[in-house]
């Protein structure tokens, strides 16, 4: 019986992580679409803070009495555009989220569904090529609330975020660039290298 519910588990296990891989690369490569918005909403909102600071009636363009309120206008427009393809984005993260949970949901249901099928041995037993199935487990899980974590940081702080406030803008560029930092990104990389040869195994 252990046998036959680790061949299946195995198999769903070889999946989640393939879904990781691939799912892996689609969230890095949308986050490097983000960095560029990022930054222009960092120009934009160094462009308003100097415009606030700029005395117009000290300048030559004094004779254009409403050229504050057309240039605040432009960068509000403006920001707005990044804002909106900064939601676009979110939408694609989304997607990879979802993909990973379910994927993960479906191994993990997998095993509490035949448990009873697998003693403490079966799933703790480990080989040079083949981690053991409570790591592995431990690993997708790990990685699938690495995903939601930041998936719902990104998305709360876009829903915050108004143009109204310029120090918020500030402050919340400054947030997400922290939360790019690779740590977990790295550590989910190396799990990937530690199934390697598994995820290759038929």
């Amino acid at each position: 019986m252990s046998k036959s519910v680790l061949l299946t588990l195995h198999q769903a296990l070889r999946r989640g992580f393939r879904c990781l891989e691939s799912n892996q690369q689609l969230w890095t490569k949308v986050l490097a679409e983000c960095v560029p918005l990022v930054s222009s909403l960092e120009n934009l909102t160094e462009q308003s803070r100097a415009l606030s600071n700029v005395q117009i009636s000290n300048t030559p363009l004094k004779d254009f009495p409403d050229v504050e309120d057309l240039l605040r206008f432009k960068l509000l427009q403006a920001m707005d555009v990044v804002l909106c393809k900064l939601h676009e984005k979110m939408a694609s993260l989304q997607s990879v989220r979802d993909a990973i949970s379910n994927q993960v949901s479906t191994v993990v249901h997998l095993y509490e569904q035949n448990a009873d099928g697998l003693d403490l041995p079966t799933v703790t037993e480990r080989s040079d090529v083949i981690p053991s199935v409570a790591d592995m487990l431990e690993w997708l899980q790990d990685a699938e609330r690495h995903y939601q974590q930041q998936f719902l940081r990104r998305k709360t702080l876009l829903r915050t975020l108004s143009t109204d406030n310029l120090s918020l803008v500030e402050s919340s560029v400054k947030r997400w660039k922290d939360m790019d930092a690779p740590t977990m990104e790295d550590h989910i990389t190396d799990t990937l290298c530690k199934v390697f040869f598994f995820m290759e195994s038929c």
